[in-house]
């Protein structure tokens, strides 16, 4: 089965209606560490469900929902983007992924501080150091797929050039190489692309660049959020996330905040199993 023999149209989140892509499927799939035959199976039972103006957030339903029957890991790797943009509302948990991410990279990460700038103070939501390079980070988290806008980078570039001008005031930093980031669980506008390249300034989206971007730095750490495990409730993963516990791989070593949350031994053990499963080709 190829591109050629699905013959319909898909409405986007923009509202554009756009030919239906199979092999963007099958690339996810892949991504989500499905097997040929697994991919070959998940492909035929969700094509038989596909018709003329379907949306792309329906075929991400139909597609979860048969994967989930198959099997919960590639089901949770699945729905990695969809877990990035649970972890709000508040965005604090994702800066909080994110400098996870970066820990990972070998930087010391400090999340949430205040630095003086020459001319005013900031609050940092990261800042990554290693012994020649130090990034101010901010995140930029949406509880959906809005793009960040030309705005957004330009406000940013002006923070951190008041921070950068500080730290250059003192001679043990005149050799250090200091960099901004901005970092968005979604996406840019082209103009805000145009800028970040123009002006120096790192953006880092979901697929924004095309190579190391967030989802590019999700599978190379195999961090996959709590908000990935479809046995725990909503709820629940809000009470994790305020208790620090961002990391599939985390939950073990905290699995006593399970049993405060009233959870029972047998769905402990679920949550437990199915986020081992989420781990296994990391």
């Amino acid at each position: 089965m190829d591109k050629d023999t699905i013959k319909i149209q898909v409405l986007k989140n923009s509202g554009e209606l756009v030919e239906f892509d199979l092999t963007k499927l099958k690339s996810a799939l892949i991504r989500s560490g499905a097997k040929q035959y697994e991919i070959d199976g998940i492909v035929k039972e969700i094509s038989n469900k596909l018709y003329d103006g379907i949306t792309t957030r329906k075929i991400y339903q139909i597609a979860y929902a048969v994967l989930r029957k198959k099997s919960h890991n590639v089901a949770g790797r699945y729905r990695l983007k969809k877990a990035v943009l649970d972890l709000g509302p508040s965005g604090y948990p994702f800066e909080k992924f994110v400098g996870r991410l970066l820990a990972y990279k070998g930087y010391q990460v400090d999340v949430g501080q205040i630095i003086q700038g020459k001319c005013v103070t900031h609050e940092v939501d990261v800042i990554a150091k290693s012994d020649h390079i130090h990034i101010y980070i901010e995140c930029k988290f949406h509880k959906d797929s809005k793009k960040n806008d030309v705005k957004i980078p330009m406000y940013i570039k002006s923070r951190f050039d008041d921070v950068r001008d500080q730290l250059k005031t003192k001679p043990e930093n005149r050799t250090l190489e200091v960099k901004g980031m901005l970092v968005t669980n979604t996406r840019f506008s082209k103009d805000a692309e145009n800028f970040g390249r123009c002006a120096g300034l790192t953006l880092i989206g979901w697929d924004y660049p095309q190579k190391g971007n967030l989802r590019d730095w999700i599978d190379q750490a195999g961090y996959h959020p709590i908000t990935s495990l479809s046995s725990l409730k909503k709820r629940h993963k809000e009470k994790l996330l305020e208790k620090d516990v961002i990391l599939c791989r985390e939950i073990d070593a905290n699995k006593e905040l399970l049993a405060d949350l009233g959870l029972r031994e047998i769905e402990i053990i679920k949550i437990l199993k199915e986020a081992k499963e989420i781990m296994k080709y990391n």
